[in-house]
């Protein structure tokens, strides 16, 4: 079967290129703005990233419930986007104000707090509900009983790749040029640019309904599994009451999960007709789902330490790049943030010699037509996070080394590429195999569900910096690990401590994936996990 992908797939991974180059253009330097203009402290401006982050990461948990049961998702993810492109105006005007009335001490504007916040709440339900709707857009084929040749296709893999791909491109674009903007002609043009292009991506989306399928239907029980979730909890309770309360058998679960893997076919309206009319069946069909998040849960958990990672560039990372040597030339100085471009371009140039170069060398080591499985890359994203941290380490002990009288290191800027790069190669390996295997692991009808529990990992590793940081802050006073002189600050040790927090979460990783299994009752090892080519 052929791999390409139709022109509405297409379409939308142009639109989450553009939200990802408004939402780089914005967080990436976030923390610069915070600092030198509203003259907040380093670990006060580190501390609102990071739970503005997680804030973000975790709302699509309650939004995708309700995009799930009750709305479509192309309505929701034309709702939201509304107030993401209002609270990108609101941040805007208080770039504005800035200009006219810079403030003199940390500023901890009401008004600021609550831009960010309905860009989250913005976020929060555009994000998920758009790649839902991006994979609705697949053949149907590929919802319709397969032979086991016809399974190997790939198109899912193929479009997890290439929308992986799109938000790369546009964060790259996002982090270079914005970053640029907003160092050299100013925040209010830096900010403006961003929301102007988020209003393109919803003119292109609303413009773009003729060419895009709509496979939700409202009326259909099966399309609302929180709807039976909330009914059978209700009639359970009541059980409980009355003294009795059944499980169901083996039997029934094996035919809801047979369900979910076939919904278009006649077996399948005759079940979905009978969950309706019988309330064992819906409770059996309620508990599958909900057995299949709890399942999720420890390989969940044991990726918390890769998200706090993750936040690093966007706050320590750049810290360290504004105290050291970043002019080329007599005229021209690097901005700080520009650096996490590097990630992305890591990521755009390693994903076509992860098909081509590494899943050969890996057949030969496993004798698997897939190389390796999902686990196994999320596995090997993790390790190389781990070494990125340790090479940060060391970095940051040699740039307290070289610091002259003026305070600023005489070491170059260009020696923190290489934690960049590795944290690129690990974006390859874990995030786009945590994309394929909460996409995997949940009923099909609940994709969006699955979509926010994998932003889900970030915005709880984005809380846990900023608890980690307060943590820190509290047992280090007076010599604070993040003290806002740079060249009394140690951020070194943190470094080492994440590099040994991560190393412990990712041996209870693999031991959360030996134990793992998957819905159908077969090892995660052995399942449909798809590479991506």
């Amino acid at each position: 079967m052929e791999k390409r992908l139709n022109k509405a797939c297409v379409l939308l991974m142009v639109i989450a290129g553009m939200e990802r180059f408004v939402f780089k253009g914005v967080a990436s330097n976030l923390v610069t703005y915070l600092t030198e203009v509203m003259k907040m402290s380093n670990s006060s401006a580190a501390k609102m990233v990071s739970a503005w982050c997680g804030l973000t990461y975790l709302l699509p948990l309650l939004v995708a419930p309700l995009a799930d049961s009750y709305w479509d998702r192309y309505s929701t993810v034309l709702s939201f986007s509304l107030f993401y492109v209002v609270g990108l105006m609101a941040l805007t005007s208080t770039a504005l104000e800035s200009t006219w009335h810079p403030p003199t001490k940390p500023d901890y504007s009401p008004f600021l707090f609550w831009s960010l916040c309905l860009i989250s709440v913005g976020l929060g339900g555009y994000n998920p509900s758009l790649q839902a709707f991006a994979t609705d857009q697949l053949d149907n084929e590929e919802e319709l009983p397969r032979s086991k040749d016809e399974k190997k296709s790939g198109k899912n893999s193929s479009f997890f790749q290439w929308w992986y791909f799109s938000i790369c491109s546009g964060s790259l674009l996002g982090i270079t040029f914005m970053s640029y903007v907003q160092d050299t002609f100013g925040w209010v043009l830096g900010f403006a640019i961003p929301t102007g292009a988020m209003i393109a991506a919803v003119a292109f989306f609303s413009c773009g309904n003729k060419i895009c399928g709509y496979k939700q239907d409202a009326n259909n029980v099966h399309n609302k599994p929180f709807q039976i979730v909330l009914k059978s909890i209700r009639a359970i309770a009541s059980k409980f009451k009355n003294g009795a309360i059944s499980l169901p058998d083996e039997r029934s679960e094996l035919e809801e999960l047979e369900l979910q893997q076939k919904p278009l076919c006649p077996r399948s309206v005759g079940v979905v007709e009978n969950l309706e009319k019988n309330t064992k069946n819906s409770h059996s069909f309620a508990i599958s789902n909900v057995e299949v998040v709890l399942r999720l849960l420890p390989i969940w958990t044991m990726l918390l330490m890769f998200a706090v990672i993750f936040q690093q560039p966007a706050t320590f990372f750049t810290k360290q790049g504004m105290v050291m040597k970043r002019n080329i030339g007599s005229h021209f100085n690097i901005p700080p943030a520009t650096l996490q471009s590097a990630i992305n371009l890591s990521i755009i140039l390693l994903m076509p010699l992860y098909d081509k170069m590494l899943i050969p060398i890996t057949r030969l080591f496993t004798r698997d037509e897939k190389g390796i499985n999902v686990m196994q890359r999320m596995g090997i994203g993790m390790f190389l996070s781990i070494i990125a941290m340790v090479i940060a380490a060391l970095v940051e002990t040699k740039r307290l080394e070289t610091i002259g009288r003026s305070g600023h290191a005489e070491l170059s800027i260009f020696w923190l590429l290489p934690q960049y790069i590795l944290l690129g190669g690990s974006d390859v390996f874990t995030v786009v195999g945590m994309q394929e295997f909460f996409y995997s692991e949940v009923p099909l009808r609940m994709r969006t569900m699955g979509f926010a529990l994998y932003t889900s990992v970030f915005g709880v590793g984005s809380f846990l910096s900023a608890v980690m940081i307060s943590a820190i802050e509290f047992f280090t006073r007076g010599h604070s690990w993040f003290s806002d002189d740079m060249s009394k600050a140690h951020l070194d040790s943190y470094y080492w401590l994440l590099a040994l927090a991560s190393s412990l979460s990712m041996l209870l990783y693999i031991a959360s994936c030996k134990l793992y299994r998957s819905p159908n009752g077969v090892e995660g090892s052995k399942r449909v996990f798809l590479r991506c080519p």
